[in-house]
């Protein structure tokens, strides 16, 4: 272990500013087409791209020079990821290009200080439970004031502002089955946490959020397994789980409805199917380069919302071209391998259950959002990480990043703050 820590300690890093150097020129052009898609120039749009570049060189100066960290990997996808989703979203509405913006400034911010809280592990194992029963009460009070859109009961509206309870239950669905699980292996601990899992997939699909139902199920395998290695009671898991989904399906008629309609989209492209064909059509079109940043169509078949959350991927397949779909792909397979690999020297097992399970959470609903718009899985309507316009997505994705950058030793040997288990 100690070998293998000191390998990973000794690679040779990238030449950070030679990256972010590249990156501020892709965010650039993109920004200024971005803002070019309007019948007259938005200077909006193009601000929004300005200033987040202006807040990554503040990020990597500030931590390069008064932290002296040097691995910034993470970040550098993070940020290639939210940029992208800033322009396409900037494309289609500035206004809700800005709050995308401020949202993700906040978010960043939450992302730096949840990492120092990471360092401290005796700290999060004493704020495992306070975080379960912060996340049991966000989803009771959703339960009893939250409002239905887009056929869930899912959102709450504060001040003008409307939140997704569920996308900060999985920061905390992570935290606590991590914590609970890195200690000794009891049956007192397993329990609790199967409790705490089943309340919270309950409580998600009585409120019909079907789709984040299934990724906590998913994340709680993947941290189930992390901890014991039996495929057996995985298996049995799910098992469960499929009688559990076979009854939903037959007895829910908004599950129902998007589950008969899957692989037969051509067969009603104008009603059922409508949204899943659309997408195709566009994405066929766009071809390896794309048609041109604002010169899609999809955008023109849905309202704004569906554009810049549901069906964003297919936007920036059509307009940006099927390469650079296919990298943002990739930018989510590099997180879930820099995960395993800091997974392997983490200085605790809370460290590596929380990384894989971040980052299995991350690669699993990027899946359920390109293969629902594409017909190859039912469409659930969650969003693609940190690219989809929505504050509370943002927010979550950022603070599920920090489990994988705390369990990269190099983050906290220049800080010199955690004490090693």
């Amino acid at each position: 272990m100690a070998s293998k820590a000191k390998k990973i300690h000794h690679i040779k890093p990238i030449n950070n500013f030679a990256l972010l150097t590249v990156l501020t020129v892709f965010q650039l052009v993109t920004g200024y087409f971005s803002a070019s898609s309007y019948e007259s120039f938005s200077i909006k749009a193009l601000a929004c791209s300005v200033v987040f570049i202006a807040v990554e060189w503040v990020y990597v100066i500030c931590f390069y020079t008064i932290m002296h960290r040097r691995n910034f990997e993470l970040e550098f996808i993070a940020f290639f990821l939210t940029g992208v989703g800033l322009t396409a979203i900037g494309s289609v509405d500035e206004k809700a290009c800005i709050k995308q913006l401020i949202i993700a400034v906040a978010a960043i911010v939450l992302y730096i200080a949840f990492v120092f809280v990471l360092g401290n592990v005796d700290l999060c194992m004493k704020l495992r439970l306070p975080v379960a029963i912060g996340a049991m009460a966000l989803l009771a009070v959703n339960l009893v004031i939250g409002t239905v859109k887009y056929g869930a009961q899912n959102w709450i509206s504060v001040g003008g502002f409307t939140l997704q309870p569920s996308e900060f239950v999985k920061v905390a669905f992570i935290f606590v089955g991590s914590a609970t699980l890195s200690k000794i292996q009891t049956s007192k601990n397993i329990i609790k946490f199967i409790v705490f899992s089943v309340a919270c997939v309950g409580a998600l699909i009585l409120i019909r959020d079907f789709g984040t139902a299934l990724i906590f199920f998913i994340t709680f395998l993947i941290i189930a397994f992390m901890n014991s290695g039996d495929i057996k009671t995985i298996g049995l898991a799910v098992g469960s789980a499929g009688l559990g989904g076979a009854i939903v399906i037959r007895y829910k008629a908004y599950v129902t409805k998007r589950f008969a309609i899957y692989r037969h989209i051509w067969e009603d492209p104008y009603d059922k199917g409508y949204q899943q064909a659309h997408v195709l059509t566009g994405i066929a079109s766009g071809g390896l380069l794309g048609l041109g940043i604002g010169r899609g169509r999809i955008r023109y078949y849905f309202d704004d919302y569906l554009t810049i959350t549901d069906d964003i991927f297919g936007v920036i397949c059509e307009e940006w071209g099927l390469l650079l779909a296919l990298l943002l792909v990739l930018c989510f397979v590099a997180i879930a391998v820099s995960a395993l690999v800091n997974s392997i020297a983490a200085r605790s097992t809370f460290y590596s259950i929380s990384a894989v399970a971040g980052a299995g959470m991350l690669l699993f609903q990027t899946a359920l959002n390109i293969f629902g718009i594409t017909d190859v899985l039912p469409l659930t309507g969650v969003t693609l990480p940190f690219v989809s316009q929505g504050g509370s997505s943002m927010i979550s994705c950022w603070l599920v990043l920090a489990f994988i950058k705390a369990s990269d030793i190099r983050t906290y040997n220049y800080l010199g703050g955690a004490k090693k288990k």
